[in-house]
C-alpha cells in the first residue's frame, strides 16, 4: 500500500517494474507456486464448494494476472536456477504488491483529471468510458469452462480439418485428444511433486517439475502416438526465439495466451495454466487460417456456420428438433424477403429469436479505445439485437411467411412473450457490463429485453435447465431483471437461480452478486463434463421440491406446449420453497380425502408473491364434467377477489388422482 501523501504510480511504471521482476534469476519457480496456489483445486472424495473457496478470495490471482506474469517471463531468457527459499518468498511478496498496485492504478485511471462535482452536474459518468472498462475486461470472471473450450473446438473446426491436416499436420480431434490427456497427466504429476516436497529439504522445494513434461511421457501415459503428440504440442508452443516483444503494455497482445506451451529444453515442455491451453485450442486455429489469405473466406464462413448450428443444437436438446428452426427467412411476398432469423424456437405461445455473431473484442477495445470498444459492441451485440427485434416484430403477422429450407412454419397468431437471444461465439470479457451500459433497446409488452450471452452460457443453460418449462421460466426471470442485476458473468446469475430461484422483491433498485455464488454450478458442470466426483445438480430448485406433489406435477407438465399449461408451470416456478411445500401439502390432503370418501374436494390459496391464486380440485368425475364445474368455481373466486385476469391449465392426473387446476390473478 502506498504511504499517505505518496503519489500513485502510473500503470506503465508498475508494469515495467513487474517486467524487471519477472526477469529475475529463478523467478519461474515463483510462477509455478502461484499457479499451484491459485489455479488448482485440491479435494478429497467429492469436490465441494468449500474446496473451491480460495478461488474467490481477494488474495487469489486471476488467470489474466498469471498470464501477464508468464508473458513478461518469456521476454528474456528464462533462468531455471532454483533460488534460496527466502529469495522466492521475496519474489512472491513483491509480485502480489505490484499486482495490487496495478489494480488500484487501473481503477483510478478513469478519474484522472476529472472534476467529480462538474461531472455529476453535467450528468457525465466517468466509469462509462472505454478507459473505465479496461478494469472490468481485465479482471472479469471466466465465462467458459476449460472443458467447453476443449470440446467445442471439435465442432468449431471440424469443417477445417483438411486445412489443419495439410498445414499443421494434425486434425482438430487429435488436438483435443492430446489436450485432454495432458490435463489428466498434468494433474497427476503436480500431485506427485507436491507430495514429494514433504520428503525433501526446504532448500530444494520447487513445484516447477509438476508443470513440466516430455512428448514421450505424455505419449506413454495416453497411448497416443509420439508423432501426433509432438505435432499438437509444437502447434501451441511459443516459437523458438520468440521474446514477446510486442507485449509492452498491459493490454497488448500477449503471445503467451495464443501459444501457452513453453519449451524448457529440446525435450521438455512447460505449461503453467491448463485453461490457457484449452482456450488456445478453441481460438488459435482461426488465426492460423487467417494467415492464409486464399483460405480466409472459407474460414470465416465456417466460423459463422458453427455459431448458428451449435446454438440450434443446444436449443434442440431442450425443446426438441421439431420446435427449433435454423435460418428462417421472412417473406412479405414471393419476391420480397424481409429478413432472416438465425435460430427460431416456437413453443406454445412463446418464441425465442436467436441471432448469432462471431465478432470478438479487439485489442484496441481492451486497451480502452472508447470508439473501438463501442464499435466492437455495435457489431457484436447491437446489430444482432436490432435484427432480432425487427424479426420479432414480424412474428405472427398473418400476411408474412416464415420459411426454413422448403418448409413453411406455422407461427402462432398470438404470442405471449418473445425472447431475444444475442449470442457471441467467443469469450467476450465484461459482456454483461457492456450490455448494461451500451445496448439500446426497445421495450414492448410482448418482446422482452434481450438476453445477451456467449455460446458457453447457452450450453450451461441447456445442460442444467433441460426442459422447456424450466428453461423458459429462467429466461423470463432473467430478462425481467435485465436492469437490476449486476454480476461479472452470466454463470453467477444462473447459479443463483438454481440454488435460490431468481426472484427479488420490487423494493430493490439493483442487486449485485459475487462470483463465489457460481461455485456449486462450477462443480456440477465439472461432474457432468469432466468426471469430477461431486454433486451433478446444485441443491436448490431442481432438487428440494422434486419429490413433492408440486415437483411431480412440474415433471409431468414441463415438456407440454399448451399455453395454459405453460402459464401454470411459470406460476409454480415463481413461488418460494415454503409456498411450494404448503401447496404440496394441500394437494396431498385433498387427494387423500378424495380417495377415502370418493367425494370431490378442493382448496383455494392466494399466491401473493406470484400475483395470483391457485385452486386445486380432486375427484373421480370425468374431466368433461369436472372441468366446467371447476371453471364456474374459479370464475366466482375471480369476482370475489376482484382480479382482472383468469386462466387455466388442464392436467389429466397427478399423484394417482384425476384433477383440473385453475389459476387466478
Amino acid at each position: 500500500m502506498p504511504k499517505i501523501g505518496q503519489k500513485l504510480r502510473s500503470e506503465q511504471e508498475i508494469f515495467d517494474e513487474l517486467e524487471g521482476l519477472c526477469a529475475s534469476p529463478g523467478y519461474v519457480h515463483a510462477i509455478a507456486f502461484l499457479c499451484f496456489r491459485d489455479s488448482l483445486i485440491r479435494y478429497q472424495g467429492e469436490m465441494t464448494s468449500e474446496d473451491m473457496k480460495h478461488l474467490f478470495s481477494r488474495e487469489h490471482l486471476v488467470r489474466t494476472e498469471i498470464s501477464t506474469l508468464v508473458g513478461l517471463l518469456v521476454k528474456a531468457d528464462i533462468d531455471y536456477s532454483l533460488p534460496a527459499p527466502a529469495i522466492t518468498q521475496q519474489h512472491l511478496e513483491r509480485t502480489e504488491e505490484l499486482l495490487e498496485e496495478l489494480h488500484r492504478a487501473m481503477g483510478m485511471s478513469p478519474l484522472a483529471g476529472v472534476d467529480l462535482k462538474e461531472a455529476i452536474a453535467k450528468g457525465i459518468n466517468p466509469f462509462s468510458t472505454g478507459d473505465a472498462f479496461r478494469e472490468a475486461i481485465f479482471y472479469s470472471g471466466e465465462s467458459g469452462y476449460a472443458f467447453q473450450y476443449r470440446d467445442f473446438a471439435v465442432k468449431k473446426y471440424a469443417a477445417d480439418n483438411a486445412w489443419l491436416t495439410s498445414h499443421k499436420y494434425l486434425s482438430i480431434e487429435e488436438a483435443r485428444e492430446v489436450v485432454t490427456a495432458l490435463s489428466q497427466f498434468r494433474t497427476n504429476k503436480i500431485a506427485d511433486v507436491a507430495y514429494q516436497l514433504n520428503r525433501s529439504d526446504p532448500s530444494e522445494w520447487s513445484l516447477l517439475p509438476g508443470f513440466c513434461f516430455t512428448v514421450d511421457e505424455l505419449s506413454t501415459f495416453s497411448g497416443i502416438k509420439p508423432s501426433i503428440v509432438g505435432n499438437v504440442l509444437a502447434a501451441f508452443a511459443l516459437a523458438p526465439g520468440e521474446r514477446n516483444q510486442g507485449f509492452r503494455f498491459l493490454h497488448d497482445f500477449n503471445a503467451a495466451n495464443a501459444t501457452p506451451l513453453l519449451r524448457r529444453d529440446a525435450e521438455t515442455y512447460l505449461l503453467f495454466q491448463e485453461y490457457s491451453l484449452a482456450e488456445a485450442l478453441y481460438e488459435s486455429p482461426f488465426y492460423w487460417m487467417c494467415g492464409d489469405l486464399t483460405y480466409l473466406p472459407t474460414a470465416m464462413f465456417h466460423r459463422g456456420q458453427f455459431t448458428e448450428a451449435f446454438s440450434r443444437e443446444l436449443l434442440e436438446r431442450v425443446f426438441g428438433r421439431r420446435n427449433v428452426h435454423l435460418n428462417v427467412d421472412i417473406y412479405e411476398s414471393k419476391c420480397k424477403r424481409l429478413g432472416e432469423i438465425d435460430v427460431l424456437v416456437l413453443f406454445g405461445n412463446r418464441a425465442i429469436v436467436l441471432q448469432a455473431k462471431a465478432k470478438k473484442l479487439t485489442l484496441e477495445a481492451r486497451k480502452g479505445n472508447d470508439n473501438q470498444l463501442k464499435d466492437d459492441f455495435k457489431k457484436s451485440v447491437q446489430e444482432s439485437y436490432d435484427q432480432a427485434h425487427e424479426c420479432a416484430e414480424w412474428l405472427g403477422k398473418p400476411n408474412l411467411k416464415f420459411v426454413t429450407g422448403s418448409q413453411e412454419l406455422k407461427v402462432p397468431k398470438t404470442l405471449k412473450n418473445i425472447y431475444i437471444f444475442c449470442v457471441v461465439s467467443d469469450n467476450y470479457p465484461a459482456l454483461a457490463f457492456q450490455a448494461r451500459q451500451f445496448l439500446s433497446i426497445q421495450k414492448t409488452a410482448v418482446i422482452r429485453p434481450p438476453f445477451v450471452m456467449d455460446i458457453f452460457t447457452l450450453d450451461v443453460m441447456a445442460e442444467m435447465l433441460d426442459s422447456p418449462l424450466y428453461f423458459l421460466s429462467y429466461v423470463d426471470k432473467r430478462t425481467s431483471y435485465a436492469d437490476k442485476i449486476i454480476a461479472s458473468h452470466e454463470l453467477v446469475l444462473l447459479s443463483q437461480h438454481l440454488k435460490r430461484n431468481l426472484w427479488f422483491e420490487d423494493k430493490y433498485d439493483w442487486i449485485q452478486l459475487d462470483d463465489d455464488i457460481s461455485a456449486d454450478l462450477n462443480i456440477a458442470m465439472s461432474v457432468r463434463r469432466d468426471n469430477v466426483p461431486g454433486k451433478r445438480t446444485p441443491d436448490g430448485i431442481l432438487t428440494r421440491i422434486a419429490n413433492t406433489s408440486v415437483g411431480r406435477l412440474l415433471k409431468e407438465i414441463e415438456t407440454r406446449a399448451e399455453p395454459e399449461t405453460l402459464d401454470l408451470g411459470f406460476l409454480l416456478l415463481k413461488l418460494g420453497e415454503n409456498a411450494v411445500l404448503k401447496i404440496s401439502k394441500a394437494m396431498d390432503v385433498v387427494a387423500e380425502r378424495a380417495r377415502l370418501d370418493g367425494q370431490g374436494h378442493d382448496v383455494t390459496m392466494p399466491l401473493n408473491e406470484a400475483g395470483a391464486g391457485l385452486t386445486i380440485h380432486c375427484n373421480d368425475t370425468a374431466l368433461a364434467s369436472a372441468g366446467p364445474s371447476l371453471l364456474n368455481h374459479c370464475t366466482a373466486r375471480k369476482y370475489k377477489t376482484k382480479t382482472d385476469v383468469k386462466g387455466g391449465a388442464k392436467v389429466d392426473h397427478w399423484g394417482g388422482a384425476k384433477g383440473y387446476q385453475q389459476r387466478e390473478r
